[in-house]
């Protein structure tokens, strides 16, 4: 074998509990005194597993909680199975566990009404646990100034560590109870917008109503703050998106949502 399909193959039989051919496996790997080639590889078979499930509790705490550890793990074994690796850090190992649980569910085909409500939890659940651990490397804007009150509406721009989600349930509330030490109860259907924001290091969630998402989400394509005043107050007059700009500006603003 040449060195690709060698680590190709190297990873598939670390990622099975039970190579599918011991034979070639001892002729591709060296014995030693106390243990045969078979026996060597199953030392990197579990301890290479356990490493990768434990990056991914760390990755999706919440997730964790809500589906139970040993749950939680067989979803991990089959999505590694699913998608190795095919980084050289770990921090992209769950880059694709939200997109896995979506196609693998179960009741994919049914109509979306008629689909399993928690799965649907742990899938926006996931997607909003992974936005968050990208936030924790992504670049930012620490140390240097940002916005303050006197900055005017024509100079707000939104800070670079910043990012929307949406959810057909209240996610960022349920991540932030796992995460300070509760133990919720899986929460009700209820769709939520929310806006996360990084400073000093810290990443921090705010709840947005409908019309704000869209005025942030328009922010975001790079429009000025004046000329997306309107998507605060649809089909009002602009003295009314006024009054709901100025009903959050200072708060956002101190929030370091702007630079």
């Amino acid at each position: 074998m040449d060195l690709r399909t060698l680590q190709q193959w190297m990873q598939g039989a670390v990622l099975q509990s039970t190579p599918a051919d011991r034979e070639k496996v001892a002729q591709t790997f060296l014995a030693s005194p106390q243990l045969d080639a078979n026996e060597r590889l199953a030392i990197y078979q579990r301890s290479y597993l356990l490493r990768l499930l434990s990056c991914l509790r760390e990755q999706f705490p919440a997730l964790c909680h809500a589906l139970g550890e040993e749950l939680f793990d067989g979803f991990a074994r089959e999505y590694l199975l699913a998608s190795p690796s095919e980084s050289y850090t770990l921090c992209d190992l769950g880059r694709r566990f939200p997109s896995y649980l979506e196609s693998s569910r179960p009741d994919r085909e049914a109509p979306p009404a008629e689909r399993e409500t928690w799965i649907d939890f742990m899938v926006d659940l996931s997607t909003f646990e992974r936005t968050v651990f990208v936030m924790f490397d992504a670049p930012g804007h620490e140390g240097q100034p940002f916005a303050t009150v006197e900055t005017p509406d024509a100079n707000l721009r939104l800070q670079p560590c910043f990012a929307l989600h949406e959810s057909r349930f209240p996610v960022a509330e349920y991540y932030h109870q796992v995460k300070s030490g509760q133990s919720p109860a899986l929460p009700p259907c209820e769709p939520t917008c929310t806006a996360l924001v990084r400073t000093n290091y810290t990443i921090r969630s705010l709840p947005l109503t409908p019309p704000q998402f869209t005025f942030l989400r328009v922010l975001s394509a790079g429009t000025p703050v004046p000329s997306a005043l309107p998507a605060l107050a649809p089909g009002l007059p602009a003295a009314s998106s006024r009054r709901a700009w100025l009903a959050v500006r200072e708060r956002w603003i101190e929030g370091g949502m702007f630079v």
